[in-house]
């Protein structure tokens, strides 16, 4: 008789545990337990192949011009590094109904002009679907295989069979492995299923691309336990009834991170944005308080956003703060220094803080811009269409140095801004020549005061 061990599996958290119990002890989920049967075998030797054995790195083979697929999405590109890495794991996360498919069905159609074969696999939609949003998009390519299964063995048989470049999985919380008793989209699914997709890829140098889709906490699958496993995590952005889709690179093991690829939703796709400073500014004629232009960077691109403050009396005992695409602790931050210094009466104002273009922001560079617009609303004096700040604020009111100070005035004086504010320490080490950018340095945040009242 052969010797079995029984025990229960948490489908939530993987928990395991020797005895059946109601509520999962690691989760705290209620009748989440499974039991499985697990017949002990004696191990056998693992043979390996010749080709399995390690190599010296001196003699390891590796065609640099191959390194990596163009997708020709420059944006995506971007984002990536430089394009999709042979044999690499790609995690492209995002709310339902963002564009992901869409991204997914152009990244497709791009790389199978230029690489060859390409699996796309649905496990949400039937043929007959992707046809009609394929259709839409103008993707036609005969290299582009299609295949409506969610079953994980036949995923795996038809990526031995078919040996494409790139493969896609359109969603991983779909797929399912039949050796594992719990439903579709559970930790222990999703994280087997990876697994096993991944050793495949990994193995055929086949280049996967999963789709997974972002839950109300803003994870994936639950626990985060896909961003540990896979190469690159790419975070799809922007609301849903807004055309701009912001791709956002969170993790990236051949490339930095956090690059950011900016597209516009179009009934015929995802378009690339070519000058993204230009969304994220208004298009108004004539300065209003309130409002300010700053420069930041997401990964290496310099940005010009601007910065929305609304300042309005209050009637509550406690005054509301509210924050969108800034850090609401760094606002406070900023309030606090405001009315220190320059003695403010801000305990008794609404004050409102808003980037244009949904975009979100959390470098410490847009200090100084943050509060020269409330500021500027409080005594409703507006700062001239044609001036950019930037610059960190401490906790004494002192304007501290940035980093990139020079690309940060290029881009400004690209976009055609004649006047930039800038820490003091910065402007004694620039180098490079602005001949139609006025800088103007500050030192502590007294400068603010001076620089309205002149305008005024």
């Amino acid at each position: 008789m052969k010797n079995s061990k029984k025990y229960y599996l948490c489908e939530n958290c993987n928990f395991e545990t020797s005895q059946w119990l109601g509520r999962c002890p690691n989760c705290g989920a209620w009748n989440s337990l499974l039991p499985l049967d697990i017949s002990d075998k004696s191990k056998k030797p693992v043979k390996i192949e010749k080709e399995d054995l390690a190599q010296p790195l001196g003699e390891v083979k590796f065609n640099i011009e191959e390194q990596r697929y163009q997708t020709g999405l420059t944006e995506f590109d971007r984002v990536l590094g430089g394009g999709v890495v042979p044999g690499s794991l790609i995690l492209i996360g995002g709310e339902p109904g963002i564009g992901k498919s869409t991204l997914a069905l152009q990244i497709a159609q791009q790389l199978a002009q230029r690489v060859g074969k390409i699996l796309y696999v649905t496990a949400e939609e039937s043929l007959n679907q992707i046809f009609l949003r394929a259709s839409r998009l103008s993707v036609n390519s005969n290299q582009i295989y299609l295949l409506a299964e969610n079953d994980l063995e036949r995923i795996i048989g038809q990526m031995k069979h078919l040996n494409p470049k790139v493969a896609i999985i359109d969603s991983i919380q779909i797929i399912s492995d039949t050796s594992i008793p719990s439903a579709p989209g559970s930790v222990s699914q999703v994280k087997n299923c990876t697994s096993s997709l991944m050793e495949i890829a990994k193995k055929g140098n086949i280049s996967l691309i999963i789709i997974g889709h972002v839950t109300k906490d803003g994870e994936i699958a639950g626990p985060k336990i896909l961003e540990h496993i896979v190469d690159t995590v790419l975070y799809l952005e922007g609301e849903r009834f807004q055309t701009y889709r912001l791709l956002r690179g969170i993790k990236n093991r051949f490339g930095a991170t956090n690059e950011l690829g900016i597209f516009q939703m179009e009934n015929a796709g995802l378009k690339e944005v070519v000058n993204p400073s230009k969304i994220l500014l208004s298009s108004r004629s004539h300065p209003i308080p309130g409002t300010i232009t700053t420069i930041t960077f997401e990964g290496s691109r310099p940005l010009a956003v601007e910065i929305e403050a609304l300042t309005s009396s209050s009637f509550l005992n406690y005054p509301r703060r509210v924050t969108t695409g800034v850090d609401y602790n760094r606002v406070s931050l900023i309030i606090a220094v405001l009315e220190n210094k320059l003695k403010l009466p801000l305990q008794n104002k609404d004050i409102y803080i808003n980037t244009a273009g949904g975009i979100k922001i959390s470098e410490p560079a847009i200090d100084l811009g943050i509060a020269v617009a409330i500021v500027s609303s409080l005594k409703g004096i507006a700062v001239p269409l044609d001036t950019v700040v930037f610059g960190e604020l401490g906790l004494t009111g002192e304007v501290r140095t940035v980093s990139l100070c020079e690309r940060r005035l290029k881009e400004a004086q690209n976009i055609g801004y004649k006047k930039s504010i800038i820490p003091w320490d910065n402007a004694q080490q620039i180098t490079a020549n602005f001949k139609n950018l006025k800088i103007e340095p500050w030192q502590d945040i007294s400068d603010i005061t001076n620089f309205l009242k002149n305008k005024n």
